[in-house]
Protein backbone atom coordinates (compact mmCIF):
# COMPACT_ATOMS: atom_id res chain seq x y z
CA UNK A 1 0.00 0.00 0.00
CA UNK A 2 1.37 3.39 -0.98
CA UNK A 3 1.69 6.19 1.54
CA UNK A 4 -0.90 8.21 -0.37
CA UNK A 5 -3.42 5.36 -0.29
CA UNK A 6 -2.76 4.74 3.40
CA UNK A 7 -3.49 8.41 4.09
CA UNK A 8 -6.68 8.19 2.02
CA UNK A 9 -7.96 5.28 4.09
CA UNK A 10 -7.15 7.15 7.31
CA UNK A 11 -9.15 10.12 5.99
CA UNK A 12 -12.10 7.85 5.25
CA UNK A 13 -12.01 6.45 8.77
CA UNK A 14 -12.03 9.98 10.22
CA UNK A 15 -14.99 10.85 7.97
CA UNK A 16 -17.36 8.37 9.61
CA UNK A 17 -18.73 10.84 12.15
CA UNK A 18 -19.22 13.48 9.43
CA UNK A 19 -21.22 10.96 7.40
CA UNK A 20 -23.54 9.92 10.23
CA UNK A 21 -26.23 12.59 9.52
CA UNK A 22 -26.15 11.64 5.82
CA UNK A 23 -26.51 7.98 6.69
CA UNK A 24 -29.44 8.69 8.99
CA UNK A 25 -31.16 10.69 6.26
CA UNK A 26 -30.87 7.84 3.73
CA UNK A 27 -32.01 5.27 6.28
CA UNK A 28 -35.13 7.35 6.93
CA UNK A 29 -35.88 7.74 3.21
CA UNK A 30 -35.53 4.06 2.35
CA UNK A 31 -37.79 3.17 5.27
CA UNK A 32 -40.34 5.66 3.90
CA UNK A 33 -40.15 4.96 0.15
CA UNK A 34 -38.39 1.59 -0.33
CA UNK A 35 -37.00 0.90 -3.81
CA UNK A 36 -37.79 4.29 -5.28
CA UNK A 37 -35.64 7.14 -6.70
CA UNK A 38 -36.91 9.31 -3.84
CA UNK A 39 -34.99 7.08 -1.41
CA UNK A 40 -31.78 8.30 -3.03
CA UNK A 41 -33.08 11.89 -3.27
CA UNK A 42 -33.26 11.75 -7.07
CA UNK A 43 -35.70 14.06 -8.84
CA UNK A 44 -37.43 11.22 -10.66
CA UNK A 45 -36.85 7.92 -12.43
CA UNK A 46 -36.32 9.58 -15.81
CA UNK A 47 -33.37 11.66 -14.60
CA UNK A 48 -32.00 8.70 -12.67
CA UNK A 49 -32.00 6.65 -15.90
CA UNK A 50 -30.41 9.49 -17.83
CA UNK A 51 -27.51 9.52 -15.39
CA UNK A 52 -27.12 5.77 -15.87
CA UNK A 53 -27.12 6.28 -19.65
CA UNK A 54 -24.15 8.63 -19.24
CA UNK A 55 -22.27 6.38 -16.83
CA UNK A 56 -22.77 3.33 -19.05
CA UNK A 57 -20.51 5.00 -21.63
CA UNK A 58 -17.67 4.09 -19.28
CA UNK A 59 -17.61 0.48 -20.47
CA UNK A 60 -15.21 -0.26 -23.32
CA UNK A 61 -16.81 -1.61 -26.48
CA UNK A 62 -15.42 -5.18 -26.20
CA UNK A 63 -16.67 -5.38 -22.61
CA UNK A 64 -20.22 -4.58 -23.63
CA UNK A 65 -20.56 -8.28 -24.47
CA UNK A 66 -20.03 -9.25 -20.84
CA UNK A 67 -17.53 -11.16 -18.78
CA UNK A 68 -16.55 -8.22 -16.57
CA UNK A 69 -16.76 -7.15 -12.93
CA UNK A 70 -18.40 -3.93 -11.76
CA UNK A 71 -18.36 -2.12 -8.43
CA UNK A 72 -21.27 0.27 -7.84
CA UNK A 73 -20.18 2.46 -4.93
CA UNK A 74 -23.15 4.09 -3.21
CA UNK A 75 -25.48 1.57 -4.85
CA UNK A 76 -28.52 2.37 -2.72
CA UNK A 77 -31.28 -0.18 -3.32
CA UNK A 78 -29.58 -1.55 -6.46
CA UNK A 79 -31.19 0.56 -9.19
CA UNK A 80 -28.10 0.51 -11.41
CA UNK A 81 -28.14 -3.29 -11.40
CA UNK A 82 -31.80 -3.14 -12.46
CA UNK A 83 -30.69 -0.89 -15.33
CA UNK A 84 -27.91 -3.28 -16.40
CA UNK A 85 -29.48 -6.66 -15.68
CA UNK A 86 -30.93 -7.50 -19.11
CA UNK A 87 -28.12 -5.98 -21.19
CA UNK A 88 -25.46 -8.08 -22.97
CA UNK A 89 -22.94 -6.35 -20.71
CA UNK A 90 -24.07 -8.49 -17.79
CA UNK A 91 -23.61 -11.85 -19.52
CA UNK A 92 -21.13 -13.79 -17.36
CA UNK A 93 -20.45 -10.58 -15.47
CA UNK A 94 -20.35 -9.83 -11.75
CA UNK A 95 -21.82 -6.77 -10.02
CA UNK A 96 -20.96 -5.70 -6.47
CA UNK A 97 -23.08 -2.99 -4.90
CA UNK A 98 -21.60 -1.15 -1.92
CA UNK A 99 -23.38 1.32 0.32
CA UNK A 100 -22.73 2.71 3.79
CA UNK A 101 -26.43 2.29 4.60
CA UNK A 102 -27.26 -1.15 5.94
CA UNK A 103 -30.95 -0.39 5.33
CA UNK A 104 -30.27 0.26 1.63
CA UNK A 105 -28.32 -3.00 1.38
CA UNK A 106 -31.13 -4.86 3.10
CA UNK A 107 -33.60 -3.42 0.58
CA UNK A 108 -31.33 -4.42 -2.31
CA UNK A 109 -30.90 -7.97 -1.02
CA UNK A 110 -34.65 -8.32 -0.47
CA UNK A 111 -35.44 -7.23 -4.03
CA UNK A 112 -32.64 -8.68 -6.12
CA UNK A 113 -32.16 -12.44 -6.12
CA UNK A 114 -29.69 -12.72 -8.95
CA UNK A 115 -26.48 -14.74 -8.65
CA UNK A 116 -24.57 -12.08 -10.60
CA UNK A 117 -25.20 -9.46 -7.92
CA UNK A 118 -23.94 -9.12 -4.36
CA UNK A 119 -24.47 -6.23 -1.96
CA UNK A 120 -22.27 -5.09 0.92
CA UNK A 121 -22.39 -2.37 3.56
CA UNK A 122 -18.97 -0.68 3.58
CA UNK A 123 -17.31 2.72 3.28
CA UNK A 124 -14.66 1.40 0.87
CA UNK A 125 -14.32 -1.03 -2.02
CA UNK A 126 -13.10 -4.33 -0.57
CA UNK A 127 -12.50 -6.15 -3.86
CA UNK A 128 -10.91 -5.19 -7.17
CA UNK A 129 -13.22 -4.81 -10.19
CA UNK A 130 -12.75 -3.96 -13.85
CA UNK A 131 -15.05 -0.95 -13.59
CA UNK A 132 -16.15 1.27 -10.72
CA UNK A 133 -19.22 3.49 -10.94
CA UNK A 134 -20.21 6.19 -8.42
CA UNK A 135 -23.59 7.81 -9.05
CA UNK A 136 -24.70 10.67 -6.82
CA UNK A 137 -22.83 9.30 -3.82
CA UNK A 138 -21.02 12.53 -3.02
CA UNK A 139 -23.94 14.92 -3.49
CA UNK A 140 -25.50 15.06 -0.04
CA UNK A 141 -23.38 16.55 2.75
CA UNK A 142 -26.07 18.17 4.94
CA UNK A 143 -23.96 21.21 5.70
CA UNK A 144 -20.70 19.41 6.49
CA UNK A 145 -17.55 21.52 6.39
CA UNK A 146 -16.72 21.93 2.69
CA UNK A 147 -13.00 21.34 3.11
CA UNK A 148 -13.59 18.14 5.05
CA UNK A 149 -16.16 17.02 2.48
CA UNK A 150 -13.73 17.52 -0.40
CA UNK A 151 -11.05 15.61 1.53
CA UNK A 152 -13.51 12.75 1.99
CA UNK A 153 -14.43 12.67 -1.71
CA UNK A 154 -10.83 12.73 -2.86
CA UNK A 155 -9.85 10.01 -0.38
CA UNK A 156 -12.79 7.89 -1.50
CA UNK A 157 -11.92 8.28 -5.18
CA UNK A 158 -8.30 7.38 -4.51
CA UNK A 159 -9.31 4.25 -2.61
CA UNK A 160 -11.78 3.22 -5.31
CA UNK A 161 -9.17 3.80 -8.01
CA UNK A 162 -6.80 1.45 -6.20
CA UNK A 163 -9.48 -1.23 -6.61
CA UNK A 164 -10.21 -0.51 -10.29
CA UNK A 165 -8.51 -2.35 -13.17
CA UNK A 166 -9.86 -0.50 -16.19
CA UNK A 167 -11.94 2.63 -15.55
CA UNK A 168 -13.69 4.67 -12.88
CA UNK A 169 -16.69 6.92 -13.53
CA UNK A 170 -18.44 9.28 -11.12
CA UNK A 171 -20.85 12.20 -11.21
CA UNK A 172 -21.38 15.22 -8.96
CA UNK A 173 -23.67 18.23 -8.89
CA UNK A 174 -22.28 21.27 -10.74
CA UNK A 175 -21.47 24.50 -8.93
CA UNK A 176 -23.27 26.42 -11.71
CA UNK A 177 -26.51 24.42 -11.48
CA UNK A 178 -29.57 26.60 -12.12
CA UNK A 179 -31.33 25.37 -8.97
CA UNK A 180 -29.60 24.60 -5.70
CA UNK A 181 -31.03 22.94 -2.64
CA UNK A 182 -29.91 23.05 1.00
CA UNK A 183 -27.87 20.10 2.24
CA UNK A 184 -26.39 19.27 -1.15
CA UNK A 185 -22.81 19.77 -2.30
CA UNK A 186 -22.27 21.53 -5.64
CA UNK A 187 -18.75 20.98 -6.96
CA UNK A 188 -16.41 22.81 -9.31
CA UNK A 189 -15.86 20.22 -12.01
CA UNK A 190 -12.54 21.76 -13.06
CA UNK A 191 -11.09 21.18 -9.62
CA UNK A 192 -12.06 17.52 -9.57
CA UNK A 193 -10.87 17.07 -13.14
CA UNK A 194 -7.47 18.37 -12.08
CA UNK A 195 -7.47 16.17 -8.98
CA UNK A 196 -8.12 13.10 -11.11
CA UNK A 197 -5.32 13.98 -13.53
CA UNK A 198 -2.84 14.58 -10.73
CA UNK A 199 -3.79 11.81 -8.31
CA UNK A 200 -5.42 9.03 -10.36
CA UNK A 201 -4.35 9.00 -14.00
CA UNK A 202 -3.86 11.22 -17.05
CA UNK A 203 -6.56 9.60 -19.23
CA UNK A 204 -9.49 11.64 -17.98
CA UNK A 205 -12.66 12.79 -19.74
CA UNK A 206 -15.31 15.27 -18.66
CA UNK A 207 -19.00 15.11 -19.61
CA UNK A 208 -21.93 17.45 -19.13
CA UNK A 209 -25.38 16.32 -20.22
CA UNK A 210 -27.69 19.25 -19.64
CA UNK A 211 -30.34 19.75 -18.40
CA UNK A 212 -28.93 17.34 -15.80
CA UNK A 213 -27.40 19.56 -13.10
CA UNK A 214 -24.24 17.51 -12.80
CA UNK A 215 -20.97 16.61 -14.48
CA UNK A 216 -19.48 13.17 -15.03
CA UNK A 217 -15.79 12.29 -15.00
CA UNK A 218 -14.24 9.11 -16.43
CA UNK A 219 -10.71 8.01 -15.52
CA UNK A 220 -9.17 5.17 -17.53
CA UNK A 221 -6.04 3.14 -17.04
CA UNK A 222 -3.71 2.57 -19.98
CA UNK A 223 -3.71 -0.87 -21.57
CA UNK A 224 -0.64 -1.95 -19.63
CA UNK A 225 -2.22 -0.91 -16.30
CA UNK A 226 -0.53 1.18 -13.69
Amino acid sequence: MTESLSQAIETLQRSRSMLEPVLASFEKRVAQFGADPRSAFWKDEEWQKRRYDVLSRLFDEPDRLGGISITDFGCGYGAFFDYLADRPLMKNSRYTGIDMSAAMIEEANARIRDSRATFQSHLIATETADYTVVCGTYNMNLGADEGEWVNYIEASLEQLWSRTRKALGFNMLRSDAAEKYPGLYYADGREFLEFCKQSLGPDVSFIEDRPLPDFTIFVRRDQKGE
